[in-house]
C-alpha cells in the first residue's frame, strides 16, 4: 500500500510567521525557516535598478556640469551639482525602502559622488576663476578633489563606528555646496572670476580641508520623520521652499555657509566645555539598520 506524506499545514507556518513578525518587526536580513525558526540570510549578490538608476543620474549631473563649466555656462554647471545633492540623497533611502541594498550599489554611489562632489565642483571652480592664478590655482583645485576622495574613503571605512548623529568632518555634498553656490552666486551678481580669485581659492582651499578634519557636523540623521509634529513644523517647511525660491543663489549659499561654520562652533563648544571632540564610538552598535548602505 502506497504511503503518501503530509504536508505540514499551512496556517502553523503563516501563524508563526505573523507571530515572528509581530514580535520582531521584520528585522533586516532575517527570514524563517519551514518550521519557523529565524535564520539570518545572506545578502543577494545582485544589481537593482532602481537605486542604481538615481545614482547615474547624479552621475549625469556632475558629469553636465564639467562640460558646462568648460563652455563658460557656470550657473548649469552649478545647478547641476545641486540636483546631484538632491538624487545623492534619495538614491540610499529608495533602496532602503524597496529593500535592495547592495554592496554594489554602495561602492557605486562613492564612485558617483566623487564625480559630482569632488571632480566637477574643482574644475567648476577652476574654470572660473582659478585659471588665472596658475600653479596655485590648480592647486587649490586639486586639494578639494583629494580632500573629496579621501572624506568618502574614510566615510566607507568609518562608517561602523562613527556616532551617527555627526559626519567627521565637513559632507562632500556640503562642501560641492559651498564651492558650486558660490560660483552661482557670484554668476548672478554679473561678477568676474578673475576680479575673485584669491576669495575662490580661500573657498576651495577650506571647503577641502574641512572635509578631511575631524570637525563634527550634525547629519540630522536621529530625526524622526514618522513621529508627529506641531502645526508650525510644516509651516517652517514651506516657509523655506519659499525663500529658496525666491533667490536660490543667495539663500542657499547663505544655508551652506552657516552649515558649514556650524562644524567649528560645534568643536570649539564641546572643547570648552571639556567634552570630547571625536565622534569616533568606543564601541560598534549591533544594529545593522543604521548603516547607510546605497
Amino acid at each position: 500500500m502506497t504511503i503518501f506524506n503530509r504536508r505540514k499545514a499551512k496556517s502553523s507556518i503563516n501563524l508563526s510567521s505573523k507571530a515572528f513578525r509581530a514580535k520582531n518587526k521584520l528585522l533586516r536580513g532575517v527570514s524563517l525557516d519551514q518550521d519557523g525558526n529565524a535564520v539570518r540570510r545572506l545578502p543577494r549578490r545582485g544589481i537593482y535598478l532602481l537605486p542604481n538608476a538615481v545614482t547615474t543620474a547624479a552621475l549625469f549631473c556632475g558629469f553636465y556640469a564639467i562640460v558646462m563649466a568648460m563652455n563658460l555656462k557656470f550657473d548649469y554647471a552649478s545647478i547641476a551639482i545641486f540636483v546631484a545633492m538632491v538624487l545623492d540623497s534619495l538614491d540610499g533611502r529608495i533602496a532602503r525602502l524597496t529593500h535592495t541594498q547592495s554592496e554594489f550599489g554602495a561602492q557605486y554611489d562613492s564612485l558617483s559622488d566623487m564625480v559630482s562632489f569632488g571632480a566637477a565642483p574643482a574644475l567648476v571652480v577652476y574654470e572660473w576663476s582659478l585659471r588665472g592664478m596658475g600653479k596655485l590655482g590648480w592647486l587649490a583645485a586639486f586639494v578639494y578633489c583629494a580632500g573629496a576622495a579621501l572624506r568618502l574613503a574614510r566615510f566607507n571605512t568609518n562608517i561602523t563606528v562613527v556616532d551617527k548623529r555627526y559626519f567627521q568632518g565637513l559632507p562632500s555634498p556640503a562642501a560641492a555646496a559651498l564651492v558650486a553656490g558660490f560660483v552661482w552666486l557670484m554668476d548672478d551678481l554679473y561678477l568676474v572670476g578673475a576680479v575673485y580669485t584669491w576669495l575662490a581659492w580661500f573657498i576651495t582651499l577650506s571647503a577641502g580641508l574641512t572635509m578631511v578634519t575631524n570637525v563634527p557636523f550634525y547629519s540630522f540623521k536621529d530625526i524622526n520623520y514618522r513621529k508627529s509634529v506641531p502645526f508650525i513644523a510644516p509651516l517652517l517647511i514651506v516657509l523655506a521652499y519659499v525663500a529658496v525660491s525666491s533667490d536660490p543663489p543667495k539663500v542657499l549659499f547663505g544655508l551652506f555657509v552657516l552649515y558649514g561654520l556650524s562644524g567649528y562652533v560645534l568643536y570649539f563648544w564641546r572643547l570648552f566645555k571639556g567634552k570630547p571632540v571625536s565622534i569616533i564610538q568606543t564601541k560598534t552598535e549591533s544594529h545593522d539598520d543604521d548603516i547607510d548602505i546605497k
